[in-house]
């Protein structure tokens, strides 16, 4: 007899429990929707890309690429040099240039799909995980306007999901790549990750890192200097001034960032901040760039981020720009119920159990059940005809509101909301459930 094997959990991939994967439904639903309210055309695309093409692509990502190999039989060439895509934003590229012929441009595209990525789990970090990503590309060239429109889009999502005040932070690519060339920074994409580490690592591990790389003392300062800039207005464009450095390039982030903020105080006020000390470590970007956090709990990290990438989607001949932003979903979800309590109200989307009066009289309830799924009332039916106080109590544990008590020997349907007490007279026919019951909902723990 063999020996069963011990069931364990995988650090990193990580399981919601049945209340918590209904709050996460719920804000899939609600992101989905403010997606396709704005245009934006649903896409998924494979799982796996070669790892050529993953290489090279996400900066630090390199070693996080998970390989794909077949566990029986011999794996040829090809499948040996595959991998798993450790963003959306890579797939969507290769899918622009091999779908080029068929799509309307500029191609407006949403995506909720898994990505995984080899990184050390901890909290809130997983190598599993769901995302949630818009993007817009377009033919040779892309209008400045889409980077305006991704954080707005993404403030209407966030602002009708139960996660309180938030903060986008946007910048330019293009201000710290001028801004270092013009003090002599010349390794710009260097300079740029680590710059990026600055919340995580502080400033004196920043400014040890930046001079081990070739900066001066001096240098590094100027460098930290201009990532200590932030403001909700146009004010920035004045503070980086004050630093006396000058580059054709800077003139072209502080412009671009400029129109960018001056949208975000038009249509949503408050929420779009000029930090400019976000880099976003991924070596595509090549304009604006996101970060979101939640006000109050910064040490979250961002839980939304993208950019402006001009060269990512390429055949040579022709190149599609475009401007993305990514909703770290499984993220978000597990951060607020861990750190914040947040789940749903009942572990199912039943709003009603039909009780059993006895077991002879299962199909009674079946055909109550059947008429109430048919209006659009999700609902289950006891598992056993216990006594009603016990079938009560399920329902109770389950947190399903209401409990239908199918008539016996003649008499009439009832129904009873075991949370007030309130027992009436029903017709499964015609019963109209409260609107605010039909889904569940989401509270605090």
């Amino acid at each position: 007899m063999s020996t069963p094997t011990k069931v364990t959990p995988i650090s990193g991939f990580p399981e919601f429990l049945p209340a918590e994967r209904l709050l996460e439904l719920h804000f899939l639903d609600v992101i989905r929707e403010v997606f396709e309210l704005h245009g934006f055309a649903p896409l998924e695309t494979r799982a796996v890309e070669p790892v050529e093409r993953l290489l090279g692509k996400g900066g630090d990502a390199d070693k996080e690429i998970y390989g794909v190999t077949r566990l029986a039989g011999e794996a040829s060439v090809k499948d040996a040099a595959l991998g798993l895509h450790f963003d959306l934003t890579v797939p969507f590229a290769r899918y622009v240039l091999e779908n080029a012929g068929k799509l309307a441009f500029p191609f407006r595209r949403y995506q909720i799909q898994k990505v995984w990525r080899g990184e050390r789990p901890q909290e809130g970090r997983f190598r599993e995980f769901t995302q949630a990503d818009i993007d817009v590309v377009d033919v040779g060239e892309l209008a400045p306007h889409f980077e305006a429109e991704m954080p707005l889009v993404i403030a209407e999502a966030f602002a009708r999901l139960p996660i309180g005040q938030f903060r986008i932070q946007v910048n330019n690519r293009k201000i710290p790549e001028g801004f270092y060339l013009g003090i002599g920074l010349t390794d710009v994409a260097r300079t740029l990750r680590i710059v990026d580490k600055l919340d995580k690592i502080g400033p004196q591990k920043v400014t040890a890192l930046l001079i081990e790389a070739g900066a001066t003392p001096e240098q590094a300062e100027h460098a930290l200097a201009l990532a200590a800039i932030s403001s909700t207005d146009l004010s920035f464009v004045d503070a980086v001034r004050a630093l006396g450095v000058e580059h054709p390039t800077l003139d072209e982030g502080l412009d671009a960032l400029a129109a960018v903020i001056t949208a975000g105080r038009a249509q949503a006020p408050g929420v779009l901040v000029a930090d400019l000390k976000i880099a976003r470590g991924l070596d595509y970007y090549t304009g604006t760039v996101y970060e979101t956090q939640l006000v109050g709990s910064e040490s979250w990290g961002s839980v939304c981020s993208g950019g402006r990438y001009d060269s990512l989607a390429s055949d040579g001949r022709t190149t599609y720009p475009g401007v993305g932003i990514s909703i770290g979903l499984t993220r978000l979800v597990h951060l607020l119920v861990t750190r914040r309590g947040l789940t749903a109200t009942r572990s199912t989307p039943a709003a009603v159990l039909v009780a059993v009066n006895d077991e002879d009289s299962r199909d009674a309830s079946r055909d109550v059940a059947t008429a109430l799924r048919a209006r659009g009332i999700p609902c289950e039916i006891a598992p056993s005809a216990a006594r009603f106080g016990k079938q009560i109590r399920y329902a109770d544990r389950r947190g399903i509101p209401f409990v239908w008590f199918p008539g016996a020997a003649g008499a009439g349907d009832q129904v009873k909301d075991i949370r007030s007490g309130e027992q009436v007279e029903a017709d499964a026919a015609s019963w109209q459930c409260p609107e605010a019951d039909l889904r569940p909902g989401v509270i605090t723990r």
